[in-house]
């Protein structure tokens, strides 16, 4: 049996290490030492003391194991999946990196050829006016996300951790004066820690870096709140996410506007009273802009014909009408000369008045005398 520790000594690794660095190690460790890349006699035996360590590692959950022995039945190395030498490649987020001794057999052929595994898509939502979403545009998106450093794996370091030669690991280091030791201070080299890194200079030690991408999204016409755009990722050109999109879609709180479920549009427009009245022609909005309409005295709802929302994305139904509620304004207080002007309008009324008015003022006349109460004596 070996000591505790020898496992991690195998995979060049401090104790302790996380479950990336153990990784990182082993595929350093199997790129160098595999028999079909080191023709040394060396490399059969170094390779499968490599890959029993790294078993006893992952058996004991990534931790130190309580013993093991690299001279038990030795790990195949034929078997095991191998680490592409040389440099990573340039987006190690996507690329697929070897998998260690013991993953499963569909991880190993998946990495063989050479297929890197889906990544889960980024979830955007993006905000359009209802002109927008009834004509459809065009939107950029623009974010930034974080994927692991590619100098270093996402290990943060681009070497094992090694014990520190200035304080041999313990992390203190004395000053002697005239043969006697001083107070102990925390070693420089190593800030205390009693361990080196090297640390990647590509992210700092953070083991990620951030990414900036700009995509450009075409919204289709009639896209409603909650239909959610698939973008693939291959599209965006030079500045593309690392994975794919899901847009989903909003609507802005509009001024004028409320749509049913149907489509239907529906907008109440204030109006000058006196313009009414006349039977002026108003200016009223449309998802297409401003458009006339003549007014009648005797109507306050319009319909304007195949001015609603446009049906569901892809459908070839008509498309559905506007409704506009006419709300007639007159002034709180009138001037003299319109108290005037109104008293001719009424007097005019009353000398020609339509037959409607005509025919009630004569039912109330042969109703009032009946119902004259006697004078007091």
């Amino acid at each position: 049996m070996y000591a505790k520790s020898t496992a991690f000594d195998e995979l060049g690794l401090a104790e302790p290490a996380s479950e990336r660095e153990i990784k990182a190690a082993w595929r350093r460790l199997a790129s160098q030492w595999h028999p079909d890349r080191n023709p040394s006699a060396e490399a059969v035996t170094r390779m499968q003391r490599i890959n029993r360590a790294f078993d006893a590692i992952r058996a004991a959950g990534f931790r130190n194991p309580v013993g093991w022995s690299p001279y038990e039945e030795p790990t195949d190395f034929a078997h095991a999946p191998e680490a592409p030498p040389g440099p990573p490649p340039a987006r190690a987020a996507d690329a697929p990196a070897a998998d260690p001794p013991g993953a499963s057999p569909e991880a190993g052929t998946a990495d063989t050829a050479g297929a890197a595994p889906p990544r889960k898509p980024l979830l955007r939502r993006v905000k359009l006016t209802l002109e927008e979403a009834a004509a459809g545009c065009v939107k950029v998106l623009r974010g930034k996300t974080r994927q692991d450093c590619a100098p270093c794996e996402g290990v943060g370091q681009t070497g094992p951790t090694l014990r520190c030669a200035a304080c041999r690991g313990s992390g203190e280091q004395r000053a002697h004066f005239f043969g006697w030791p001083g107070a102990a201070q925390a070693c420089e080299t190593c800030e205390g820690s009693g361990q080196v890194r090297h640390v990647c200079s590509a992210c700092q030690g953070q083991g990620t870096v951030s990414r900036h991408y700009e995509v450009k999204v075409r919204i289709p016409a009639g896209v409603r709140p909650g239909d959610r755009l698939h973008v693939p990722s291959r599209q965006a050109g030079r500045q593309a996410p690392p994975a794919d999109l899901e847009v989903t879609v909003q609507w802005l709180a509009h001024p004028f506007f409320v749509v049913d479920a149907d489509g239907t549009l529906r907008c109440e427009v204030p109006v000058d009273g006196f313009a009414w009245l006349a039977q002026q022609d108003v200016q009223v909005p449309t998802l297409a802009g401003l458009q006339p309409l003549g007014l009648r005295r005797d109507r306050l709802q319009y319909v304007l014909p195949g001015q609603g929302f446009p049906p569901r994305r892809g459908a070839q139904a008509a498309r559905p009408d506007q409704v506009v509620l006419l709300r007639p304004v007159f002034p709180a207080a009138m001037s003299d000369a319109q108290n005037a002007w109104l008293q001719q309008l009424s007097a005019s009324l009353a000398a020609d008045a339509p037959p409607a008015l005509q025919e009630w003022q004569r039912r109330v006349a042969a109703w009032a005398p009946g119902r004259r109460k006697p004078a007091p004596a």
